[in-house]
């Protein structure tokens, strides 16, 4: 669908069939943390650094979307749940495809956590978003994890290539899944995905050079780039975080290249 095609392309890159999508739904989740109190000052420094999308609610458009500058891919956020709920784990949906069509969107995400008591919801309204999404033809990201009480280790990579499996049968475009650990390991995940792969960045990391490990390996196993939200936007330097991602996303990067550059801006 030509439609889709277009849309894919202000998402990802064309050239390199990768991405860096900086998400910034978490006021929802857990309020407005540290790097969200000011959307669009955020959302400039991280389109300044060259992310090729940014993810937010419905309501963060107005507030967060460009008023300047490079534009950039616009992902809106179907699924919501907070911090404060009896179960964390359960996501229902707050956005419907069509009203992202009417705010401009390029994309959207949905998020499911396989083993949550209400997985079989989720998994339920991922098919419907799919459904609407072949309709509009619109991309669809679908955040996948394992969180429940039979998962012994969301990371483990036979609970991670599950989940992105999970994601392509339904009919997701593009697969977030967390990083398995190694090289090795997300290979097996990428392998048993038909379509494009990212690894989420999750919690802050102690270190840049921890984070960049991460990319590096998940690129090396034919990964197709990162979405990385509290490890950018509330970096020291979110421009230049976003910045040292994008070179090793796009450009091939090591990671010592990467933490030199960083490290050239202090």
């Amino acid at each position: 669908m030509i439609g889709k095609q277009i849309r894919m392309e202000r998402i990802m890159d064309r050239d390199t069939g990768r991405t860096v999508v900086v998400p910034m739904d978490h006021g929802l989740t857990i309020g407005p943390i540290s790097g969200l109190e000011n959307m669009r000052e955020t959302v400039t420094k991280v389109v300044d650094g060259g992310a090729n999308a940014i993810l937010m609610h419905k309501g963060m458009v107005g507030a967060g979307h460009r008023g300047g500058g490079r534009d950039v891919g616009l992902i809106i956020h179907l699924s919501a749940g907070t911090s404060l709920s009896p179960d964390p784990n359960a996501k229902v949906p707050v956005c419907t495809v069509d009203e992202a069509v009417r705010l401009g969107a390029d994309a959207v995400s949905i998020h499911v956590n396989l083993g949550a008591s209400t997985d079989s919801d989720m998994l339920k309204d991922f098919g419907k978003v799919s459904q609407e999404c072949r309709h509009w033809g619109m991309p669809l990201l679908a955040m996948v994890y394992t969180r429940g009480p039979k998962i012994e280790s969301e990371f483990d990579v036979k609970y991670v290539k599950h989940a992105a499996r999970v994601g392509a049968e339904l009919g997701a475009d593009i697969v977030k899944v967390n990083y398995s650990g190694s090289p090795e390991s997300f290979r097996e995940v990428v392998e048993g995905c038909p379509v494009p792969v990212v690894i989420a960045g999750g919690e802050k990391v102690e270190t840049d050079e921890e984070l960049l490990e991460m990319i590096a390996g998940a690129i090396e196993a034919g990964g197709a780039g990162a979405s990385i939200g509290r490890n950018a936007f509330q970096h020291a330097d979110p421009e230049g975080m976003v910045r040292a991602i994008s070179m090793m996303v796009h450009e091939g990067a090591s990671v010592k290249e990467s933490k030199k550059f960083l490290e050239s801006r202090r």
